[in-house]
């Protein structure tokens, strides 16, 4: 067996239990989702291989530790290391589940802790997120249709490419919506306001289907590579002295969000969260600094 055979078509007949419980799991994912879990797994089956082992029968706890230092020899990172393991551990949880083997090896494996810096993920303040919807618009209007899809309805990279002209034709209980499919393939639709429709409108032009943000020059579709290099060059004309990616104003969308009052039940169904936890990890980057309670214990001990 080798290191592909799980991304191979197998017929059922042929398949280890280890390779139809593979097969079974990835199932569950398509896009970028099953890519990453494919080489996740693969890594896995390539190791096991390398050391005598059957991917999925006989495995104990004990392995799947040897496995998670052996990542870590490798020279990942710890953040790195724990995300590797993410479809090893859906394998073993979902082969539990499926009765293919007695018990979970995965559940109780020992990761290596993740100490998360806040204040490293800040994105844009609100002046420099207006500034860079401002700066996208004089551009092209496919950057600043792209910016307001980011900046404004928090939409990741991916997601914004693959908008069409047509999934924000509808309109729902007075609103404009827009209707995408969003990370897992998990549909969504979002209100689109007017400064965000006006944006899109003039992206739009006298077309009436088909791809939304197009390539200036080429006028084809762009991708997520594109997304990137839109992003850079309005941050660089914005004048935005650090890096930004998109990923960048869809963090700035949400923290922009709670600092103009929207609850935080709001903002998750702002960022398409499945886990209120994830929106929280956003409140905490936003207000470590301004809300930390070093100010109101130094105030106090001054007698202000």
């Amino acid at each position: 067996m080798t290191s592909t055979t799980i991304l191979l078509p197998f017929q059922p007949a042929s398949m280890s239990q280890a390779q139809l419980a593979a097969v079974s799991f990835l199932a569950r994912y398509a896009g970028h989702t099953h890519a990453l879990y494919a080489f996740q797994l693969q890594q896995w089956f390539a190791w096991c291989e390398t050391n005598g082992l059957d991917p999925l029968l006989g495995i104990q706890r004990g392995h799947i530790e040897l496995y998670i230092r052996q990542l870590g020899d490798r020279g990942l990172m710890d953040s790195s290391v724990v995300t590797m393991m993410h479809a090893v551990r859906g394998y073993f949880r979902f082969a539990h589940i499926d009765g293919l083997i007695p018990a979970d090896p995965a559940v109780y494996a020992r990761l290596p802790k993740i100490h998360r810096d806040e204040s490293r993920t800040q994105g844009l303040d609100r002046l420099e997120l207006i500034r860079f919807l401002q700066v996208a618009q004089t551009i092209t209007v496919h950057h600043g249709a792209l910016a307001y899809l980011l900046g404004i309805n928090a939409l990741r990279a991916s997601e914004a490419a693959a908008v069409r002209i047509e999934d924000y034709a509808d309109t729902l209980r007075g609103h404009r919506v827009l209707h995408l499919v969003g990370k897992g393939n998990k549909p969504a639709t979002m209100p689109v306001t007017v400064p965000v429709l006006r944006a899109l409108e003039a992206c739009r032009g006298n077309r009436t289907s088909g791809p939304l943000v197009l390539r200036p020059v080429s006028g084809k579709p762009i991708d997520r590579r594109d997304v990137y290099r839109m992003v850079a060059r309005i941050s660089k004309e914005a004048g935005i002295p650090r890096h930004l990616s998109p990923h960048s104003l869809r963090h700035a969308a949400i923290t922009n969000a709670l600092d103009a009052g929207v609850p935080l039940r709001d903002a998750q169904i702002l960022a398409r969260h499945a886990d209120p936890r994830t929106t929280e990890h956003y409140d905490r980057a936003r207000g470590n600094l301004d809300r930390h309670g070093v100010h109101f214990l130094t105030a106090y001990v001054a007698g202000v």
